[in-house]
């Protein structure tokens, strides 16, 4: 609620006067520190305070925060605190809060209750210092805890779980301070103003936080589980993978020593999903490095004396020039370049093959064009010439950074290993790519977690967990509840045809969207097909009628080429917009903008996808796969959309495939 100076003195002064009547042989410290935390009650905060404060027995804490931005359970002290007696008062809290849901019968689990030490001193007003598994926190810095950026929750759900905290905490006060009177010709429209604030806060800024505070009961059980050996989260888009793996890195977190790491193919999510955990877990954000896997690779090369030279242009230089050489003997076959850029990037050099033997007998999981021997060999020509091209210019791709990775792991592990090591959207990453992680997070209980989903999967080529060495029997959760799409939006997806049959990423059945159980109303679609002269004016007037604002919006296409398209079209119509490959998650007015490779694993309240048609169409045998890889292409970016989807497919004068 905002407040006047007059009337924050007024409040602060009542605060005081309650602590005193409640408390009268309090201490200095707690005294000021509850002062303060009472006077901002006010409004959309609720303080639980231990009725026998004064004589500090038993290891309990010593007050209980709820409000917008969470659950904080408090240490009030001068004194420092012994990182055992911390870690008994803190699973007190976490005991007792356990039973708290929400109206939807989501449940508060112990990763997101915050451990708060406060103590005297000034701070740097901005941040809390970590200090072990729990912030540390002056009692300057007190504004921390409500800082509007983090609010996440509802009114209505403050105060469920207060009334439900209140039924728990047997033992603890309830103390409020009421607003001072308004003025009766303005009470009313300040009441409204303050009933509408935090439901604005959360519902527009920060439409998808709720999952920092509450999970779903088998969300929090996968959570709370420990697995002795490595294990597997799989689930359709939207069932919350991503929410269960920031929660148990927060509680691995707390519960080991050591780094921890989390890794993905693609390469702007770690920055996305670092800026969520550093909302969830401020005191171990430090703990835990967020690096898509070439990011990380080139670090440890580098650490390492190792140098690697990595161009984009000039890999595909290179490969262009050997196409060249070879597209004679291949074309027939099959005629499209990316074809054969995938059958290399993906299944000999993905799978780490370094003979034609290995390649003639290998598996080619996900390849529908079938290749005898004498396809191979001329497909292992075109591969040495590619090799040949990289070496005149001193270049290495992605796969030998992923290669030469390993082998520099195996002479010589990390002095310092990682505590755990999640992966998100394992679908994509390569084969070789599984197995330096196996290799980097080692063996024990709760070191590796790969997370993913096959009908997400948005590059060519496949694989087993079993082909990469790592045993998961026993140790796999599938997630089958839709928390981000509303029923509008889902129905849409699960209407793109991308139905293919699934595994469970070890070849087990898996479980598809339209399996999935939805639990949010509402939602809607609409669609446009039009030639492409027509395409500016249909997209202007859409983003013109948005029913989302432009910054939590995204638009989605399927290659570079229409990407520069889409771009100089809005640029033109003076639309702001933010690559998606620069996102970092924090709210800004700009129109995200991307292509669906960049689009994995985020979401919006609302996305524009602009789908092309025309461009080569691939031959009849290789057709099958290519339309199985474009329709999960489709579906992923559908199910960016929370709220609303907009579907604008051009229609090109030449024939050609979508997109």
């Amino acid at each position: 609620m905002n407040l006047s100076k007059h009337a924050e003195r007024r409040v602060y002064q009542e605060s005081v006067r309650l602590l005193e009547s409640s408390f009268p042989r309090l201490d200095s410290l707690p005294r000021r520190v509850l002062g303060a935390l009472l006077a901002r009650t006010v409004g959309n905060a609720h303080l639980f305070v231990r009725e026998d404060l004064h004589e500090r027995a038993g290891n309990r804490p010593d007050a209980f925060l709820v409000n917008a931005n969470g659950i904080f359970a408090l240490i009030i002290t001068e004194e420092r605190v012994r990182e055992q007696t911390a870690r008994t008062v803190f699973r007190y809290a976490e005991e007792r809060c356990a039973g708290i849901t929400d109206q939807r019968g989501r449940v508060v689990p112990v990763s997101a209750i915050h451990r708060v030490i406060v103590g005297p001193g000034t701070g740097a007003g901005r941040t809390a210092r970590a200090a072990g598994p729990h912030w540390s926190l002056p009692e300057t810095d007190l504004a921390r805890l409500f800082r509007r950026e983090d609010a996440h929750l509802t009114r209505r759900q403050v105060d469920v779980v207060a009334r439900q905290a209140g039924d728990l905490l047997s033992g603890y006060a309830r103390l409020a301070v009421e607003p001072p009177e308004a003025r009766p010709e303005t009470a009313g429209l300040l009441d409204a103003a303050s009933l509408a604030e935090n439901e604005v806060e959360a519902a527009q800024a920060r439409p998808f936080d709720s999952w920092l505070t509450f999970l779903h009961p088998h969300q929090h059980a996968i959570v709370a589980r420990d697995y002795n050996g490595p294990a597997r989260i799989s689930g359709p888009a939207g069932t919350g993978k991503t929410v269960v793996v920031l929660h148990r890195l927060r509680r691995l977190a707390r519960n080991s020593t050591g780094p921890l790491l989390f890794t993905t193919f693609v390469r702007n999510l770690p920055t996305v999903h670092a800026a969520s955990f550093r909302r969830l877990a401020p005191e171990v954000a430090e703990r835990v490095e967020f690096l898509h896997l070439h990011a990380w690779l080139r670090r440890f090369l580098q650490s390492r004396g190792r140098a690697v030279r990595v161009s984009t242009r000039g890999i595909n230089t290179a490969f262009a020039r050997a196409w060249t050489v070879h597209r004679a003997s291949l074309r027939e076959l099959e005629p499209s370049i990316d074809y054969w850029r995938a059958e290399v990037d993906r299944v000999i050099k993905g799978r780490g093959l370094t003979t034609f033997e290995e390649y003639l007998h290998a598996p080619r999981r996900g390849r529908k064009l079938r290749l005898d021997a004498r396809h191979k060999e001329l497909v292992w020509e075109l591969y040495e010439t590619y090799q040949a091209k990289l070496a005149e210019r001193d270049l290495h791709d992605y796969n030998d950074m992923i290669q030469l990775g390993d082998v520099e792991l195996r002479r010589e592990p990390l002095a310092q290993g990682y505590a755990a090591i999640a992966v998100d959207e394992v679908q994509d990453i390569t084969l070789t790519g599984l197995r330096l992680l196996r290799r980097l997070a080692g063996d024990g209980p709760n070191r590796l977690l790969l997370v993913g989903d096959g009908q997400q999967q948005v590059y060519p080529g496949g694989w087993r967990l079993s082909d990469a060495g790592i045993p998961v029997q026993g140790r796999g959760e599938v997630l089958r509840v839709n928390y981000r799409n509303r029923r509008g939006v889902l129905d849409f997806a699960r209407g793109l045809d991308a139905t293919n049959e699934v595994d469970d990423l070890d070849g087990g059945p898996g479980v598809v969207l339209g399996q999935v159980e939805a639990i949010n109303g509402g939602g809607e679609c609409r669609s446009w097909s039009g030639p492409a002269a027509e395409l500016p004016a249909a997209l202007l007037d859409q983003i013109a009628t948005m029913p989302a604002p432009l910054g939590q919006t995204a638009l989605i296409v399927f290659h570079h080429r229409d990407l520069v398209r889409c771009r100089k079209l809005l640029h033109e119509a003076g639309i702001a917009t933010l690559p998606l490959e620069d996102y970092t998650g924090a709210p800004d007015d700009r129109l995200k903008i991307g292509t669906v490779h960049r689009a994995k694993g985020l979401e919006f309240r609302a996305v524009l996808v602009v789908q092309f048609d025309g461009g080569d169409r691939p031959s009849s045998a290789a057709r099958e796969e290519s339309t199985e890889l474009r329709n999960r292409q489709r579906l992923v970016a559908a199910t960016r959309a929370r709220d609303f989807v907009w579907w604008g497919s051009v229609c090109e004068p030449t024939a050609g495939t979508a997109g």
